[in-house]
């Protein structure tokens, strides 16, 4: 065991830097003290060592220029890992003083220093889950095309989150790809392992989606995710809405319930609508369309609609926004997909209860007022104005036929929502549409390497 007296390792060993300590070796002449505090400092040194040898990414991830994240994120990451990795290094150092009995407070036994070792131990493993989390954004980006691809959806990703009235600081973005057909967010000014602020959005998107205009139906609705954090969206319609609960008549509660229940995920489809139009209800009929039995798996607990309806939402906001007959055609399509015939009574008692409020709710939601929306109303922080149907076909002569070279005036975001449009009314397929997008995302990726200088 120690001694209470402050542990003392030896001038030589006191005076030098971690970088130039000697590993001391445990020989049977040690007394147990002078072991326990050896092995301690050794271990405490190898941390060190192991800490000095994570890189930043600039140095050890493989790219070409046009896919790498921008600036800002990379800033960030940077800075956030330079900070964790002093923080953790200078623990280190004060965890060596107390062991040599240089500072303040020392140690007075054997399991208060261990105990003290395996707190800076867990830190260090946090600094790794980090380190590993952004890099598997990054890393990707090696892979070739797709690399480009993703820098082109992180353009798409911050066009989308940017501010329509200066309403908040717009935060860094990247996405990577992963298998499934769910997408996700990692949000930034959340917590990371360990408890640090995430300097970054991270936001995964489906590589079975790539490419087709249905990408930016699930990566739009993340960023929304996003959005709604930074405008405290969900807590100001939630409060809305329970007020709603309380006048409502009784045969209308659950469906209000409901709704307040699942209004995280309604708010991030308002969010792609709201910049997407149809061509974000497509991409979610795309990304729901389950077997019949999830269609309709009813948890009255669960924040997520219920894939059915969460279609139905989409298009009732959607043809608020956007008026057109196309609503309609799409309605009665989703309709036959999946027929309400020979639904169990209980469940279709639930969906009519839904529909018959749905419209009111789309009229709260789209008009929602909060003073983080200076008081504007939630659907005209949104481009939905300049997007509408008929202008949406007008543009699309005019996006087919650009040369892959010439920089497009439309933001991203907007271009994916022309050529959506095109492909519900049936002017592309499947094939030209990819071609498009993956030009486009090119496009995208090379003017952002090239407006920061990394390309010659």
């Amino acid at each position: 065991m120690l001694t209470p007296a402050p542990l003392q390792l030896g001038a030589a060993a006191a005076g030098a830097g971690y970088a130039g300590e000697v590993a001391l070796s445990f020989t049977a002449s040690k007394n147990p003290s002078d072991m326990i505090r050896d092995y301690l400092k050794n271990e405490a040194l190898s941390m060190l060592t192991r800490l000095g040898q994570l890189q930043p990414f600039s140095l050890s991830t493989p790219m070409v220029s046009a896919a790498g994240p921008s600036n800002e994120a990379l800033r960030a990451i940077t800075n956030h890992l330079v900070s964790a990795k002093t923080e953790l290094r200078q623990k280190v150092q004060t965890y060596l003083a107390q062991l040599r009995g240089e500072a303040d407070e020392t140690f007075g036994n054997a399991a208060e220093a261990q105990a003290a070792y395996a707190v800076l131990k867990l830190r260090f493993n946090n600094i790794l889950d980090q380190l590993d989390i952004f890099a598997d954004v990054l890393t990707q980006r090696s892979e070739h095309q797709t690399g480009v691809w993703i820098a082109g959806l992180d353009v798409v990703a911050t066009d989308a989150l940017a501010s329509q009235e200066g309403l908040y600081e717009v935060p860094p973005v990247m996405c990577f790809l992963e298998r499934g057909h769910g997408a996700a967010i990692r949000r930034a000014r959340t917590r990371l392992p360990g408890g640090d602020y995430n300097p970054v959005a991270i936001i995964q998107v489906p590589r079975e989606r790539m490419i087709g205009s249905g990408i930016a139906s699930s990566l739009i609705h993340e960023v929304g995710h996003q959005g709604a954090a930074l405008l405290n969206l969900v807590e100001t319609l939630r409060k809305e809405l329970k007020n709603k609960i309380a006048q409502a008549p009784p045969s209308q509660h659950i469906a209000w319930s409901l709704y307040e229940r699942w209004i995280s995920e309604i708010v991030a489809d308002f969010w792609a609508t709201g910049h997407l139009g149809i061509t974000a209800t497509q991409g979610l009929m795309n990304v729901v369309s389950l077997p019949r039995y999830f269609m309709f798996r009813i948890k009255l607990d669960d924040p997520h609609p219920f894939p059915w309806i969460r279609v139905k939402l989409s298009m009732s906001v959607g043809a608020l926004l956007y008026p057109d007959p196309q609503w309609q055609r799409f309605e009665h399509l989703w309709q036959q997909l999946y027929p309400l015939e020979d639904l169990e009574q209980d469940k279709r008692d639930i969906i009519r209860a839904l529909e018959e409020v749905m419209p009111e709710f789309a009229e709260l939601l789209t008009n929602h007022h909060s003073k983080y929306l200076a008081n504007r109303s939630l659907k005209d922080i949104f481009p939905y104005k300049h997007r509408q149907p008929e202008r949406l076909r007008e543009l699309y002569s005019t996006v087919a036929s650009q040369p892959a070279t010439d920089e497009s005036d439309l933001p991203p975001s907007l271009t994916f929502a022309v050529i959506g449009q095109a492909r519900a009314d049936g002017r592309v397929n499947a094939t030209t549409e990819s071609y498009l997008l993956s030009r486009f995302l090119n496009r995208w990726a090379l003017g952002r390497a090239e407006s920061r200088g990394n390309l010659n």
